[in-house]
């Protein structure tokens, strides 16, 4: 499919969405801008990042901040924080302005309020697609489609450890109920890299669907912390992790290699993934074109929010793709993926940042009054509120 077909048929199947949604909800014009700061209510500790040796993943319940979009008919839209150097031009951009506008937003908020990575205009149209499911009275998967009404979550490990004790995890969360988990491949040798698999296959048996991660993609360049993979080593991994039964094999070499990483993928069975630290939807039209990835990953405070993460998925569709985006965060980005992936069919799983006890996702979740929670079959099923669905509980509010 060509670029210019793709982004017309896009625009064809939206256009009826948001003018069905606008007659539904009245005209409403964005009010005010603000940024609400939380309390931290208590410090968990940190983690050791399998990506990032030597450095911390701090894990709180509570602490930094939620934007708050607001209407003139009070209406509220929740998203991640922003950095508050932005906020003048968020405010400048959006006030008076109907918030059904999406595609508007995106574009200028692209050019006049970027910011970095976790911190930028993603997160601005999170709290906008908030505001727009609160407006219609529907729950975000329910007006992007509602493929599926609950989804299968895959606890996605952070730090390294060793095989005995990612064994011993992996079990007690297959007894838990989760039906899947990713593993971080960070060892210095290749050996002890597929220990770790082979014990966690062996601990959980079929209950579990394993995927992992190399985590060669941080750097946009040819030098990250950690271990440096070459395609040999990515190679030769691959095709052990085929014989473990793996599901995919995520971001064996460097961002940009594009031609490296196609080549692999037409060598190997096991599916190739990633994405996650590309920004444009010219990076993945690329990836499908060349075969890079069989698992598109972009995340959406990478990208420009849930707005860039819904053409992704229509292109994945399109290229016969799967996708499963990248955490979200940890908080409102996280919930934002978690409707994301109940509205595409060809998502058939949601990534949770989870390595209990410290790294539990619970922690995160605690901002809210109504966290989802994994059920006892290992689903996580949608919240039925309005827009996310999720409200901020009072008591983290500074």
């Amino acid at each position: 499919m060509r670029r210019r077909d793709f982004l017309t048929a896009f625009s064809l199947a939206a256009t009826p969405f948001a003018a069905r949604a606008q007659r539904a909800a009245g005209r409403q014009r964005i009010a005010d801008v603000r940024l609400i700061n939380l309390k931290t209510v208590r410090d968990v500790g940190a983690l050791e990042p399998a990506w990032n040796p030597g450095g911390k993943m701090p894990f709180a319940v509570g602490g930094g901040s939620v934007l708050e979009i607001r209407t003139d008919q009070g209406l509220a839209g929740l998203g991640p924080g922003i950095d508050p150097g932005l906020l003048d031009a968020v405010k400048e951009q959006l006030t008076g302005k109907d918030p059904f506008d999406t595609e508007q937003h995106a574009g200028r908020l692209r050019y006049y309020a970027q910011g970095a990575s976790y911190r930028g205009g993603a997160c601005v149209d999170i709290a906008l697609w908030d505001l727009i499911g609160k407006a219609c009275g529907q729950p975000l998967y329910k007006l992007w489609g509602g493929a599926k009404d609950r989804v299968i979550p895959y606890a996605s490990m952070i730090k390294l450890g060793t095989p005995e004790e990612r064994a011993c995890l992996a079990k007690k969360l297959a007894d838990e109920g989760w039906r899947a988990i990713k593993l971080r491949l960070h060892h210095p040798e290749m050996k002890e890299d597929l220990r770790t698999v082979e014990a966690v296959r062996t601990a959980v048996g079929d209950r579990m669907t394993i995927t992992v991660d190399a985590n060669q993609a941080q750097s946009g360049g040819n030098w990250q912390p950690g271990v440096l993979w070459d395609y040999r080593r990515a190679l030769e991994t691959a095709r052990e992790l085929e014989r473990l039964g793996c599901y995919w094999l995520e971001e064996p070499l460097p961002r940009y290699e594009f031609a490296q990483l196609a080549e692999l993928n037409r060598n190997v069975a096991i599916q190739i993934a990633g994405g996650e630290n590309n920004r444009g939807l010219h990076e993945f039209r690329q990836m499908v074109e060349l075969g890079v990835y069989d698992v598109l990953q972009p995340e959406p405070l990478v990208m420009e929010g849930v707005t860039g993460l819904r053409k992704i998925g229509a292109l994945a569709e399109a290229w016969g793709k799967r996708i499963v985006p990248h955490h979200g965060g940890g908080t409102l980005g996280t919930i934002a993926t978690l409707h994301l992936v109940a509205s595409w069919p060809h998502a058939p799983y949601w990534e949770l940042l989870h390595d209990p006890p410290v790294g539990s996702f619970e922690h995160r979740f605690a901002i809210f009054k109504n966290p989802p929670k994994l059920t006892k079959d290992g689903f996580f099923d949608l919240p039925q509120g309005s827009g996310l669905g999720v409200e901020l509980d009072p008591a983290v509010i500074a």
